[in-house]
């Protein structure tokens, strides 16, 4: 399988799950918070951990197949595990001020574009 496809149909798989346990979580907890977001967020955390020690330690995975689980479908589920996997990995070689830049900048930075983009569509 061409290893963009993958991506594509993983993502779009992603997607789909995303929704919904949102859809889900809402009908049940309500939408005050955003409890759906949260138990996606952790919920892709703990999936790309446990998808990336078997992928890449106990299975033997095509690449393609490697990119349509982590890439595309949790991808497609939560940008946030790779957010925490990219997190992770800079604070177990060590990388104290990137892990730290990485974080506050992804954060804060994130936050500010989000609102600077509301600001522009306001605005025009």
């Amino acid at each position: 399988m061409n290893p963009w496809l993958a991506v594509a149909v993983g993502g779009a798989l992603g997607s789909m799950a995303r929704f919904a346990v949102g859809t889900w979580v809402a009908a049940g907890l309500g939408s005050r918070f955003p409890y759906g977001t949260l138990l996606v967020n952790l919920l892709g955390c703990l999936l790309m951990g446990l998808l990336v020690v078997l992928i890449d330690e106990r299975w033997a995975v095509p690449p393609q197949w490697r990119a349509f689980a982590l890439v595309g479908l949790l991808g497609g589920f939560t940008t946030f595990s790779s957010f925490s996997l990219e997190a992770y990995t800079l604070l177990r070689t060590q990388q104290w001020l990137a892990a730290l830049l990485y974080v506050a900048g992804s954060l804060l930075l994130g936050l500010l574009a989000l609102a600077v983009g509301i600001a522009l569509a306001r605005r025009f």
